[in-house]
């Protein structure tokens, strides 16, 4: 047997293994309480039966949870049986469909599966928590997926959001306060010496001594990166206790904030990063792959599925258009062979690295 022969032989085992893990998922959805008991005891002893079976359904039983989850913290009731009549009938019509069909070796491939699937139980959800949340949709200035806008304020500053951002504005006599909601903002400030301005975000502060800078709002921190002069950083636990304690960050310098501790000090190429900002760029230096996978989902209107913790060890340093994320996936791809991207739909992107260790 030939190597692509016995490549096919796997591609076609997996599809079946796929699409027998989609069917059990299905069946975990039933209304009736005895069939999901049922349903549940078949699923746990079929994974049981090969460690390809495990690892398939652990995928996506992942992106099912984070859905779940997402939708939970948005303070819903719905948990994914309330989409489960519609994805079980759905389901059951592509099967006849295919059985009428009448070609003995075609079947629902994995991937027209796990479409299915996320258009009927989980897509809808994602692009709403990421793109219409209420946070979203009440902020003062947003941007959509890979659109970017400038905006020069009352006081003479100018911002700039790139994709997915959003900001809340509070000017009064005595302060200029910029909320980032989400996304990414390059602020260029203008100078008002009886107004201190400042950017403020869950993680911390960044008060402006007379500068320019970008700053990235994360999961779990900001990121400031610093083109010109200088700026004081606070965290939200120094902010709640209104303790005088900063930190000083200048030009050429990048910080990552989290609530309650500012980082290490990173050297950032200045002159660079302000080039790539202006062309749509993202210039990164061994950061981790689920970092960059982060970044460019704000440029897409569909979902990056990865699993965070398997591409943990992987770095990058590239220069990506943000423009155009399909060319930056293939990048990524290029040069790292270990990476497998599949993209099912323009809204549904599958990441992983199956021959990394």
């Amino acid at each position: 047997m030939s190597s692509s022969e016995r490549a096919a032989l796997s591609d076609a085992a997996q599809d079946t293994i796929a699409e027998q893990a989609a069917r059990w998922i299905v069946a975990l959805t039933s209304d009736d309480p005895a069939e999901r008991v049922q349903a549940m005891e078949g699923f746990m002893a079929w994974k049981q039966l090969d460690p390809q079976h495990a690892s398939v359904a652990a995928s996506m039983e992942h992106f099912l949870g984070r859905v779940q989850t997402a939708r939970r913290s948005e303070g819903g009731n719905h948990g994914i049986n309330n989409r489960a009549p519609a994805a079980v009938a759905a389901l059951n019509a592509s099967f006849s469909a295919g059985q009428r069909a009448r070609h003995p070796g075609k079947r629902l491939k994995s991937a027209g599966m796990l479409l299915l699937l996320a258009v009927l139980l989980c897509l809808p959800l994602m692009l709403s928590l990421q793109v219409w949340s209420p946070r979203y949709l009440m902020a003062d200035v947003h941007t959509a997926a890979g659109k970017w806008q400038t905006k020069v304020l009352d006081d003479g500053s100018r911002i700039t959001l790139n994709g997915f951002s959003a900001v809340n504005l509070r000017f009064d006599p005595r302060r200029r306060t910029l909320e980032l909601v989400q996304g990414e903002v390059l602020v260029e400030v203008a100078h008002d010496a009886a107004r201190p301005f400042v950017v403020e975000t869950s993680h911390g502060s960044i008060r402006a001594l007379g500068t320019r800078f970008i700053v990235s709002r994360e999961d779990k921190v900001t990121v400031l990166s610093m083109l010109e002069s200088r700026v004081a950083v606070q965290t939200a636990m120094q902010r709640a206790a209104s303790s005088k304690d900063e930190m000083v960050v200048s030009a050429g310098e990048s910080v990552r904030i989290s609530a309650d501790r500012v980082g290490d000090m990173e050297a950032v190429d200045a002159a660079s990063l302000s080039m790539a900002w202006a062309s749509h760029q993202l210039v990164v230096q061994e950061r981790p792959m689920s970092e960059v996978l982060d970044a460019l989902s704000r440029y897409r209107r569909g979902a990056i599925h990865y699993d965070r913790a398997q591409l943990a060890e992987l770095k990058v340093s590239a220069v990506l258009p943000l423009d155009d994320t399909e060319r930056a996936l293939q990048l990524l791809q290029d040069g790292f062979p270990a990476l497998r991207i599949r993209t099912l739909t323009p809204y549904l992107v599958l990441v992983d690295a199956p021959g990394h260790r």
